[in-house]
This record gives C-alpha cells, structure tokens and sequence, in this order.
C-alpha cells in the first residue's frame, strides 16, 4: 500500500506546481493522480524488489484539457524513486516527445520540490559511429563496409567529405553530441548510413573509439537518469532484443504510454516481415563479390577460412530457388508475366492467411538454406567480435576484423531477416488462434520487376502481454481516446491488456454544451457517390466569409472532386491537405484567421488527430462521412476473415468500435481549451438511419444536439 509519506510527497508536489505556475486544479487531473498512485502504490514485491502482484497496470482515458503530462508525472516519479524504479515515459509523436522533454519536466523539476534527473533515449542509429567517422577522415574507409545500398557509390562526393569534416570537428570541440537530430542541416540518408551501425555492427567496449563513443555516452546519461523519454518505437525495439538492450530492463521500469492508443499498431509493424527477391539477389551478389577479398584479409584464422569455402555453395544453391519464388510468386498473384505497363504495383492477399502447398515447400527449402547462411555469418562476426579483444588470441590481426565486422554483421543481419519470413511461410498457424496475415506484393524497382514476400501477425496482444505487461514492474496506459462505443473492450483486446488492470475514463474539463453537432438535413447516405459529393459542395458554398474550418473527407479522390467543383470565390479560402506541406498549411490557416478572413482546410485521416487550432483558429468542423475503415490492408482484412469464419461479425467487432474511435478525434479537433466553442457537422446520413448510429452517437461528448430526420 501507498505510505502516508509518499502520499504526502504526491500531494505536496502537486500544490507547489499548481501555485508556481498559477494553474488552475482540475478534477480530472486530480483522480488521475490518486488513480495512477493507488495502482503503482498496491503494488507487492519480494524482498529483491521483484514484483509478486499482478494489477500493477493502469489504463485512463483522459481528454484535451486533463494536464495529463503533469498527473502522471507527478503521481508515478515519486513511487519510482522510492521503489528503486525508473519512470519510461512513452509516446508516439515527435511532438508529445519535445513537449514532455522541454516543456513538462523542466517545469516539474523547477518548482515540484522533487530531485530528480532526466534524459532522452533514442536508438543506436540516430548517433554518428565515431570508429567510421575516423576511417573517412583517415581515407581508409574500406569499400566491404559501405551500405549494400550504396555500392555504387564508393567514389567520394565532395558533399559527404564536407559532412564528415564538419562533424568531426564538431564533435571533436564538444560542440555536437553526435546526434543527427541535433544536426543543424538535413543530413541525406545516403550519406548518414555510412556514418552509423546497428546492434549487430558494432562492437561496443572492444572498439577502440568506446571511450569516445556518441551512443554510449547517451546510455551513461540513461544510467544516471530517474526519468527516460522514449518513443513506443524505441520500447518496442528494446523488447524485440530481448529488454534491456537498450532501455533499463521492464522488470525495473515503471512504463508510462502516453498516446498509447497507437501501441497496438507499432508493435503490429514490429512483429512483421518482408522479403524482397530481388533485393536479396543483390545482397548476395555483394557477399559473392567480397569473398576472394574476405579470404585475402580473414583467411589466415582457420575457422574463418572453413567457413568462407562454405560460402560458395551456400550462395549457389540459393539462386536457382530464388528464381523459382520469383516466377511461382508473379503466378500466384496473375501475373506470371510481371505487372502491364499500366500498372506500378499489385498486392495479393493470401485467404485466411494460408500458403499454397507449392510456394510452402518452396519457403521450407529456403528457410533451411538461410538458416545455413545465417549460421555461417554469425559465427564469422563472433570471431571478428573476439578479435577485437586484446585478451583473446584468435590469429586475426585487430585492424582486419575491425574493418570487416560492418559488412558481415549487416549480411548476417538480412539472413535473419530472410530466415524470419520464411519461417512465417514455412509455419502452420496454430487451430482456433487467430492466423498470421501473408501477402505478396508485385512492383518496379529502378524500373526492374519485384516481388516483396510479407507476413504480419494479426494482433499483438500476446506479444505485449508476455513481453511488456508480463514483465514490467508497473504501467500506464493513457490518450484522450481509448474508449471505443465508451468501453475499454477494443483496447484490451488490440493490446493485450487483462481485465483485472484498473481502468477508468475520467471526466473533461470542458463545457461541450458551447459546441453543437448537427447532422443537417442535406447529409445523405455516401454509398450514393455523385450526391454525397454534390452535398458536400453545396454545404462548403453556405459556409460563412469568416468561418475558421476543417472539412474532413475519408479519400482523397472525394476530397479533389469537391474542391474541383466550388465556385472560384469559395475555392480562394480552401486549403487542400494535397496541394501544401502540413505545417505550411497550418501557418497560413492561422494568419488568415488573425487577419479575421475566413479559411477552409480540406484534410485527410491525418488531419483528425494532433491538429491544435484553439479558440478562433477552429470553429468548425466538418465530417463528411462515418470514419469507418475497409479493413482491405493484408492484416486487417485477415483478421476480419477470421472473425467471419468464427461465427462473429467482423464488421461489429472492428469497424463499428474503430469508427467510435475515430469520430471522437475527429469531434474532439473542435474543444481544445474550455472556452472553446462552434459546430460540428456530420454529413453522413447513416448516423440515423443505421442501427449502429445511435451508439456511435451515444459515444460522442454531450455536445448539444440538432439532428435532422
């Protein structure tokens, strides 16, 4: 149980913030400091500070205006600090991150009365490696450890000479922290691969720049730190290496999601994997060409030699299965000739996510051959590894195996890869659980015929219950939305969330009754395209000179055929998602209502989430139609598949729930401070004609209503 001592920590903490930065205590804010403590303060351990209880996660929903940032901060920092924990607060936006970083913690540092320090985790490949800014400048880059995409590019450009000068120095002068985002110019993706490593290439204390290394002095400051600002990609990263790779092992972090509506979906794409044929054929093109190099430097330590003469036949008998996957892959999708000139890319869908019998022998037979290669990668990189260490006698000279290790753990690293998809193929999906979704896509790569193999778990809530919630020692899961037909279920169920975790969606701040919703009497039904567009048009046209708009279409095929048919004095106020860059638009959105001009935005899905347009910047949104999603993405439309052959209602069970979702972002674009107010219209007729309206309307904030029949 919480002590009274931390209880009064809490509290103390809260009213020296609430007076120094003159706010204004909210109700909300309140309880979900008192929720988030009563979880991580119930929480039991054993006497080494193991966790021994098993409700020690907490999921709030929390609206626009809570001071979430601030609750969460002020409730777990405190519990962490006494029960030896480190705070991991997660986000999933760039925004969130500078936001908690420059803004949040400065200010909770300064006037909380709590001592702590923080630090900003970022992963190995946004650090400059100082061991190959060395080699440039040195002129003794070794072309085996360029980038596999950057072959063709071994001669110098003046271009990377300049930045690797510059960076040196800079870094030399501790005036840069080798940090590419801290870089004051864009640095080309080209040129940064050929300064940075993976886990795999580098080489950690055996190198000989450790001491001066950009990536490990970051995790020195992570080691000092009590709070760690990481992103959910960065999270999800760490425990697909197993935890602690990079982040503090869960066992001793209390994790923090902010935003974490969007886990589920980051963790999908990390559990995915791709194969593209062609794009392996000239990986081991490069290690075919490297070999009488490989053996001129490596040779000498017999293991290696063993290994390497193994090569050669590994790489032959791959080429003609190869070949093999390509020509059934183009057959299977109708193509057996490759794409017509019409067409620039081609998904298709394996049902049910199951493999034909023939392309799953074909992945069996290349899940062995790629299991092989990796093998013999791997076990060469353990020998460079070691060669590095001057306490260990391998017969390779240091110098060598440093300048080799880079290109053998990046080939051993596609093996991986490769083996990983295939064992996706090769694999049978367990009875009754839920199948992986496996597709191939067909496209033109610098105008040659490609075909991309694809496999991706349909959910992550297993992955996320045993990896993550099974093994930190506390965690909270917060956003303004997680919710879906005002219940927890959908959440739960995306992201593995069990129900004996405490949930609780607290009350707004907000007055919603200065906002109407209106479903006028000219929203009609969208499966009738020409006069759901025509009405759209029509409803734009009556918008008033004045009026700060965001007019929210669901294509963007819709989107450009109504902008096409406004008269021109309407379309001279329209800002079209399509035609600017974001931030462009948004800036000259404001101006013109600074000038007191009227503006329209027409956005996309985008625009109905993260878009902060307060008081007169927004007074209107329109939603021209229910955000519901066509599961026809390969994952989604699997899972729909299964629910089917379940006996369930895929469209019920998915779409209706993420719709809810989506409608409320879309909804909560308007209210962004409590003195907000304006309308919001919806122009899709199904909100009262189909039976699944009213909950999606009963979902909705108690916005005053004007719902025309």
């Amino acid at each position: 149980m919480l002590d009274d001592a931390l209880k009064s920590d809490i509290q103390d903490a809260y009213r020296r913030v609430v007076e120094k930065l003159e706010l204004t205590p909210r109700y909300g804010q309140r309880l979900m400091i008192a929720e988030i403590a009563r979880t991580l303060g119930d929480i039991e351990s054993d006497s080494e500070g193991k966790r021994t209880s098993d409700s020690h996660v907490c999921v709030l929903e929390a609206g626009t205006g809570t001071g979430k940032t601030l609750a969460y901060l002020i409730a777990a920092l405190p519990i962490a600090k006494a029960r030896g924990k480190r705070l991991v607060i997660s986000t999933a936006t760039v925004a969130l991150q500078e936001q908690v970083l420059n803004q949040d913690l400065p200010a909770l540092a300064s006037h909380s009365g709590i001592a702590f320090r923080y630090a900003l985790a970022k992963g190995r490949g946004r650090y400059v490696c100082v061991a190959k800014l060395d080699q440039v400048m040195e002129g003794a880059e070794p072309n085996p450890t360029l980038s596999l995409f950057e072959q063709s590019l071994q001669t110098e450009s003046s271009d990377f000479t300049v930045l690797a000068t510059d960076m040196t120095d800079a870094y030399g002068q501790g005036k840069w922290e080798g940090d590419r985002d801290n870089w004051p110019t864009t640095i080309d993706d080209a040129h940064w691969r050929r300064l940075t490593v993976d886990h795999r290439q580098c080489t950690g204390r055996r190198c000989g720049h450790f001491g001066a290394c950009a990536f490990f002095r970051s995790r020195r400051d992570l080691e000092n730190a009590d709070v760690i600002v990481a992103n959910h990609d960065l999270v999800l990263a760490d425990l697909a290496l197993g935890g602690g790779a990079i982040l503090p092992d869960p066992a001793d972090c209390i994790f923090v999601f902010d935003e974490g509506h969007h886990l589920p979906d980051k963790a999908l794409s990390h559990f995915a994997h791709r194969f593209a044929v062609h794009g392996c054929v000239r990986w081991l093109n490069t290690l075919k060409s490297s070999l009488t190099d490989l053996n001129q430097a490596l040779a000498v330590q017999t293991t290696i030699a063993r290994l390497l003469a193994s090569l050669p036949e590994a790489i032959h008998g791959l080429e003609p299965v190869l070949g093999d996957v390509f020509s059934v892959g183009h057959q299977l999708a109708g193509r057996p000739n490759g794409l017509s000139d019409e067409e620039n890319t081609l998904q298709s869908r394996f049902e049910k996510g199951q493999v034909p019998d023939a392309l799953r022998e074909q992945a069996q037979q290349l899940l062995v051959m790629f299991a092989t290669l990796s093998r013999c990668l791997e076990s060469i990189s353990e020998i460079l590894r070691e060669s590095l260490d001057p306490d260990k006698q391998t017969g390779l000279d240091r110098e060598q195996a440093e300048s080799w290790l880079p290109l053998v753990a990046l080939l051993h690293g596609r093996a991986l890869e490769a083996h990983a998809l295939w064992q996706a193929f090769s694999e049978k999906d367990a009875p009754n659980a839920p199948p992986s979704a496996r597709w191939l896509t067909l496209s033109r790569v610098a105008g040659e015929p490609e075909i991309e193999f694809s496999a991706s778990p349909v959910s992550a809530a297993h992955t996320l219950a045993k990896h993550l919630w099974g093994r930190c020692h506390g965690a909270v899961v917060t956003s303004a939305t997680l919710t879906a037909l005002g219940r927890f279920e959908r959440i739960q169920e995306r992201a593995g969330l069990a129900n004996r975790y405490r949930y609780q969606a607290l009350p707004s701040p907000f007055d919603y009754a200065n906002a109407v919703l209106r479903v006028p009497k000219e929203a009609t039904d969208p499966g009738d395209r020409d006069a759901h567009e025509n009405a759209i048009a029509q409803f734009v046209t009556q918008l008033t000179e004045k009026e700060a708009a965001l007019v929210l279409f669901s294509s963007r095929a819709q989107l450009r055929a109504v902008e096409k048919s406004l008269p021109a004095a309407i379309r001279e106020r329209v800002l079209a998602q399509d035609a600017l860059p974001k931030r462009e638009l948004i800036e000259r959105h404001r101006a013109a209502a600074d000038k007191g001009k009227g503006s329209i935005i027409f956005g996309l899905a985008s625009f109905a989430e993260g878009i902060d347009l307060p008081g007169d910047y927004l007074t209107h949104v329109v939603i021209t139609r229910l955000p519901f999603s066509v599961p026809d993405d390969p994952v989604g439309a699997t899972l729909a598949e299964w629910i089917e052959s379940q006996g369930g209602n895929s469209f019920m069970r998915i779409s209706v729930p993420d719709a809810s979702i989506k409608l409320v972002q879309a909804c909560g674009r308007l209210i962004r401070k409590e003195s907000d107010q304006g309308v919001i219209t919806l122009l899709d007729k199904r909100v009262i004609t189909r039976r699944y309206g009213q909950a999606l309307l009963d979902a909705l904030p108690p916005f005053r209503r004007e719902i025309h029949p």
